[in-house]
């Protein structure tokens, strides 16, 4: 790896499945579309886990970046 900046690891990342953990312990899975400055980000083929498992599928969405604690490919 060669990421120097978060937006190194973003590009890096694109198109490839990752997980994201928000504020209130929530976690989400799918696939990184797309990010812009403020690391406000968009997931198709969403899933929300509990505790790693399944507990719904959501699609495509936008997730604010300040609700995003770390993401993880």
């Amino acid at each position: 790896m060669t990421e120097e900046r978060p937006f190194d690891f973003l590009n890096e990342n694109v198109n490839k499945s990752v997980l994201v953990r928000l504020k209130g312990k929530k976690e989400l899975r799918g696939k990184l579309r797309a990010f812009d400055v403020h690391m406000n980000i968009v997931i198709e083929q969403a899933e929300e886990l509990e505790d790693g498992k399944l507990v719904n599928k959501i699609g495509s969405m936008l997730v604010r970046g300040d609700n995003i604690v770390f993401i993880s490919p």
